[in-house]
């Protein structure tokens, strides 16, 4: 067998050992979750929120485990703060671009002020962060992967949700255009969409009947997402087992979208 066949032969690797991977909205929920798992992959952490307490408890659950960790308090819509914490650290191969929110309501009862403010969260902050990661990851010349946190909703239109879909259509069409762009110096972005999982934020909102309903409907799967769900596809999206993946929209969703 010649060195080439041995090498195709070989099973892609999963561990992220020796990579520095930046999360944004590391301290609770999904965030949270995705730190942990990219650290327990071998990746190097550096969390990234508004509230230091949220990621001291994050960091701390990393170094008793054995990782490392660094905390960074930042304001990811604001775009010198951004640079300045950031874009100035010393290495990012992996970026999760995860800070993000909602504002369930109907279309015709959304303010400005609503809008502006998932623009801001889920649109702004998401290109200000890729746009300092991939500086960096430009600066050291070694490529890198970018995950973005789409939805389920990047890809479908739900009622009561006009605002928040299309933030993430917006997210699902800047990463493929950062893709385009960045091939070239093996960089990749890549998003997952996630259907609605099953968190301690969430489960009061499956109290209500009716809206449990209409969510079970469409999961064809029959079942919420978990946590471990979306941890699978950014250790998957972020390792060298999707070396050749970039402008992929991986969706978590049970199969609400194929209908």
């Amino acid at each position: 067998m010649s060195a080439v066949e041995a090498e195709d032969n070989k099973s892609p690797s999963l561990r992220l050992d020796g990579l520095v991977a930046v999360v944004s909205g590391a301290g609770r929920g999904l965030g949270r979750g995705i730190a942990l798992a990219l650290a327990d992959a071998g990746a190097e952490l550096v969390l990234v929120s508004r509230t230091q307490s949220d990621l001291d408890e994050v960091a701390e659950r990393i170094t008793e485990a054995g990782g490392t960790a660094r905390t960074v308090v930042c304001d990811v819509t604001d775009a010198a703060q951004v640079t300045e914490r950031i874009e100035s650290l010393e290495r990012i191969d992996i970026l999760m671009n995860n800070a993000g929110a909602n504002i369930p309501e109907p279309f015709v009862d959304v303010t400005e002020e609503h809008l502006d403010f998932l623009l801001n969260i889920n649109v702004k902050s998401m290109f200000l962060v890729a746009q300092a990661a991939a500086r960096r990851m430009l600066a050291n010349g070694r490529g890198g992967s970018i995950i973005h946190m789409s939805s389920q909703m990047g890809h479908v239109g739900s009622p009561n949700r006009t605002n928040y879909c299309a933030t993430k259509h917006a997210v699902e069409g800047m990463s493929k255009a950062i893709a385009a762009e960045l091939a070239p110096q093996n960089i990749r972005s890549n998003c997952i969409g996630p259907t609605f999982i099953e968190t301690p934020m969430t489960k009061p909102m499956f109290e209500n009947p009716e809206f449990r309903e209409f969510v079970m409907d469409r999961i064809l799967m029959g079942r919420l997402g978990k946590i471990s769900d979306v941890t699978g596809s950014v250790i998957f999206l972020a390792s060298p087992a999707s070396e050749l993946i970039t402008g992929a929209s991986l969706t978590i969703d049970g199969g609400w979208t194929v209908v």
